[in-house]
Formats: C-alpha cells, sequence, structure tokens
C-alpha cells in the first residue's frame, strides 16, 4: 500500500519545525535531575567568551561584575527555575538579566542567568527557558568589569 505523498510531506515540515525550534547550535535541555553530565563551556582566557554566546552578552556580564545598573527592572531578579531546567537550588540562589536581541520589540527571548552571589556559575537561554547551556566567565584582571 502506497503511503499518501501528503503524510511524508507532513512529517518532513514536521522535522524541519522541530529543528528550527531548537535550533542547530547543539543546545539541548539541561536535564531536570541535578544536571551532572552537563558540559561547561570554558573559554580559554579570562575576559574570553564561548562562541555560542552572542555579542550582546558581553555587556551584561559586565554590568552583572559590576553590580548594574541594568536596563531593564527584571534584570536581577530571582530567577525561579520553575521550569527546572537547572539543577535544583534554594530559592534566590539563581538571577536572570537580558541579553538585548538586535530588532526586538521588546526583552526578547535570550537571558543569561547567573547562581551564587557573587555569581560562581553562569548559563545562558536563547530560547526563553526551554533550554540552556553553562559557561565560565570572569573578566580580565584590570578590565572596567574586574572588581
Amino acid at each position: 500500500m502506497r503511503r499518501p505523498l501528503w503524510l511524508l510531506a507532513a512529517i518532513v515540515l514536521l522535522g524541519l519545525w522541530l529543528w528550527a525550534q531548537h535550533g542547530n547550535d547543539g543546545a539541548l535541555p539541561v536535564p531536570a535531575s541535578d544536571g551532572v553530565g552537563v558540559g561547561v563551556d570554558t573559554p580559554r582566557t579570562a575576559d574570553a567568551l564561548p562562541a555560542f554566546l552572542p555579542p550582546e552578552a558581553r555587556p551584561v556580564l559586565v554590568r552583572i561584575a559590576k553590580g548594574g545598573p541594568h536596563p531593564h527592572r527584571q534584570d536581577g531578579g530571582v530567577f525561579q527555575n520553575r521550569e527546572r531546567r537547572l539543577p535544583q537550588q534554594p530559592r534566590g540562589w539563581y538571577r536572570e538579566y537580558t541579553v538585548a536581541t538586535p530588532g526586538a520589540r521588546d526583552r526578547g527571548a535570550r537571558r543569561i542567568v547567573t547562581g551564587g552571589d557573587p555569581p560562581s556559575e553562569y548559563w545562558y537561554t536563547r530560547d526563553h527557558y526551554r533550554s540552556f547551556r553553562r559557561f565560565d566567565w570572569a573578566p580580565a584582571a584590570g578590565t572596567e568589569a574586574a572588581r
């Protein structure tokens, strides 16, 4: 029995839609468990950023290191991890910051989420908390962001 051509087309379109939703940069949702096995992208030099971060992330990281000021009132607010995609921590452990999206009329979907005070871990989401990528970052000594 021959499968209708429209069924094959529907499957291909569904696959393309799913691929577009998750992107092709290798970002995957972090397990809801303890995050074991989640790789951390570590830049080779201080103040360097992992390649997956957009250039708009740098000024956000500098503002985080300096303690502000931040352009959005929500920046620095508690990220509650309702989606449970980051490792479980006590309330208040995670803070979120907006990463500007060129051409967006609102805050967009991109965020940096930090853990700890001062931050000891950094996470990036480009799709409004559906997936995260962990990375290390420290301002280079002598830069405006270093404390």
